[in-house]
């Protein structure tokens, strides 16, 4: 473990200066990626920014018939909430997919859209990673590369994203609401949110250096039927090699956000009409573009039959 200095502060706006004057420095919330970072010292920061006492920890109706989600609001409690499951009931299952309980106990909304890739390469120190280290190299490409992405990825970099929440929320149109040092606030559209990789990897947001996440809106709620599909190699505990998030109308249209193939949750908006003809139709255009490894490209294959599993679901 590296030596760092250790400071709480006790608002949102001193969160973000406390980051401004010390470069490098990274804010503590629930932990629950961060700690592991550090104890593998792949994660060194300097400052460590204690923002667990700020508040940001509600769950609020809006004035336009959505949901404010704070930064610091654990998973337990956002999958749980009453109105979660009444009216948002894709990312309540999402969360439920995800990791343990004990993590979820702990883990935040804010932290969990920021968690970092489990690519086996970003965790070994020994092996060259564009990611961890700007400039070194990618080992993955030529490596073993089965759980790794298939789209989105470039030249430098084919991690995956992780998470299964922001998946959920990508078909929900959410949207991150940020504070920087100076109090000045941004509304990120999570489409948006989550850069590619191209050849900067080690940048995988829009976040400015002193920029702290305060909540996450999503939008009044959408009928139909909510599904959560997660594709993994063991029932529990596990990243998904494919998940598909779903929001299905009683005509066959409807919004899909498929994780585990790319950089970020995956979503093509003008594949979204094809989806009355089907899986088939639907999954090609989504995975244009594509660039899987010998390794991985049974994920084009299984992307489409996950969706079909989806369709089929929504439809009994």
């Amino acid at each position: 473990m590296k030596t760092f200095t250790y400071e709480r502060v006790n608002t949102p706006v001193e969160a973000a200066a406390a980051a401004a004057r010390t470069p490098g420095a990274k804010f503590l919330a629930g932990g629950t990626n961060l700690l592991d970072l550090m104890k593998l010292e792949i994660e060194a920061p300097p400052h460590i920014i204690d923002i667990g006492k700020i508040g940001l920890d509600k769950i609020e109706s809006t004035p336009a018939g959505g949901l404010l989600i704070g930064a610091l609001v654990n998973n337990t409690d956002l999958a749980a909430h009453s109105i979660v499951r009444r009216d948002y009931g894709l990312l309540s299952r999402a969360l439920l997919a995800g990791a343990s309980g004990q993590l979820r106990n702990k883990a935040t909304t804010a932290g969990n859209l920021l968690q970092r890739t489990r690519c086996p390469y970003f965790y070994d120190t020994n092996q060259l990673c564009n990611k961890r280290v700007p400039g070194s190299g990618c080992a993955a490409i030529a490596g073993f590369s089965r759980q790794l992405g298939i789209i989105g990825t470039s030249n430098a970099c084919i991690a995956t994203y992780p998470g299964d929440m922001a998946v959920a929320m990508r078909a929900l149109d959410a949207t991150v609401e940020t504070v920087n040092a100076k109090g000045a606030k941004r509304a990120l559209s999570l489409d948006r949110f989550y850069r590619l990789p191209g050849q900067t990897p080690h940048l995988e947001t829009i976040l400015e250096k002193n920029e702290l996440i305060t909540a996450v809106l999503l939008p009044p709620p959408v009928g139909g039927v909510h599904i959560y599909h997660k594709v993994r190699d063991r029932a529990s505990y596990a990243f998904a090699l494919v998940s598909v998030a779903a929001i299905i109308q009683k005509n066959g249209s409807g919004r899909v956000a498929v994780g585990g193939i790319a950089p970020r949750p995956w979503r093509v908006e003008g594949a979204e009409s094809l989806l009355p003809s089907g899986a088939k139709a639907f999954a090609a255009q989504l995975l244009t573009g594509a660039r899987p490894t010998k390794e991985n490209e049974y994920k084009l294959a299984l992307v489409e039959r996950t969706v079909a599993a989806v369709l089929n679901e929504a439809n009994h």
